[in-house]
C-alpha cells in the first residue's frame, strides 16, 4: 500500500479520497537505468504515473530503429498507457528508464471511474494529454523543418534541461540513431560545435559549454 502522504506530496491537487483510492489500488515498480517499462508491439495492462527518475519515449520504425521522441518526468504520466489501457490497444511506442524509476501503476478499470468521479484526475489526465500533443509537434516541428545542426542543437538542449546537467552521457552513434541519423553527420556537427567552444567532446559523453544563441 502506497503511502497517502507520499502521495499528496507528489499530487497535492488531488482530492483526499483520490489519494485514499490510488494508496488501496495503486501500485508501486522499481526500474534500473535502462530498463524498458513498455515495449512497442506489447499490450497495456495499467496506466504509468512516475514518481522519481526520468522515462524516455522512443518510435521505432519498420526496421526497429528507435527515434526519440520525450521524456516524462516525476509527477507526470505516460499518455500512452492511459490511452493503450484504456482502449485495450497494443503500445506504438517504447519507454526506457533513465536513471532508477519509481512509478505508479493505476489499474485499467480504475481509468475511467476516476475521470468520472474526480475532477482533479480529470484534469489530471486531459493535461497529459495535452503535454504530450504539444510535445510531440515541438519534434514534428524540428523533423519535418529544421536542418540536422538545428535538431542537434535542441536535442542536446532537451537532454540537458531534463537531466539538469551540461554531461550527456551518450555517444555520438546513440545520438545519431535517436535522430534518425548516420554517425558520421553527427560526429561532423559536434566536431563544427566543439571547434566554436560550444561543446566539448569526451569520451562516450557531450559536456555542454553553451548553446545559447548558437544558430
Amino acid at each position: 500500500m502506497i503511502p497517502e502522504n507520499e502521495l499528496k506530496e507528489i499530487f497535492p491537487s488531488f482530492e483526499k479520497e483520490l489519494l485514499h483510492e490510488m494508496a488501496l489500488n495503486c501500485s508501486v515498480r522499481n526500474f534500473k537505468d535502462g530498463d524498458m517499462l513498455m515495449k512497442t508491439g506489447s499490450y497495456i495492462r495499467s496506466a504509468m504515473v512516475i514518481i522519481s527518475g526520468l522515462v524516455k519515449v522512443l518510435r521505432a520504425d519498420e526496421e526497429g530503429s528507435e527515434y526519440f521522441m520525450y521524456y516524462i518526468e516525476p509527477g507526470q504520466a505516460c499518455a500512452l498507457s492511459m490511452t493503450c489501457a484504456n482502449k485495450q490497444n497494443i503500445s506504438e511506442l517504447s519507454a526506457k528508464a533513465v536513471g532508477d524509476v519509481e512509478l505508479i501503476t493505476v489499474p485499467l478499470d480504475k481509468m475511467d471511474q476516476w475521470m468520472m468521479q474526480y475532477k482533479s484526475w480529470y484534469q489530471f489526465v486531459l493535461g497529459t494529454y495535452r503535454k504530450r500533443f504539444e510535445e510531440m509537434l515541438t519534434t514534428l516541428d524540428h523533423v519535418a523543418f529544421r536542418n540536422m545542426d538545428e535538431r542537434l542543437v535542441f536535442y542536446l538542449k532537451q537532454h540537458s534541461q531534463k537531466l539538469k546537467t551540461n554531461i550527456i552521457p551518450y555517444t555520438h552513434a546513440e545520438i545519431a540513431g535517436e535522430l534518425n541519423s548516420s554517425r558520421e553527420v553527427i560526429s561532423r556537427l559536434m566536431k563544427k560545435l566543439a571547434d566554436r567552444g560550444k561543446i566539448k567532446m569526451n569520451r562516450h559523453e557531450i559536456e555542454i559549454v553553451n548553446l545559447d544563441a548558437v544558430l
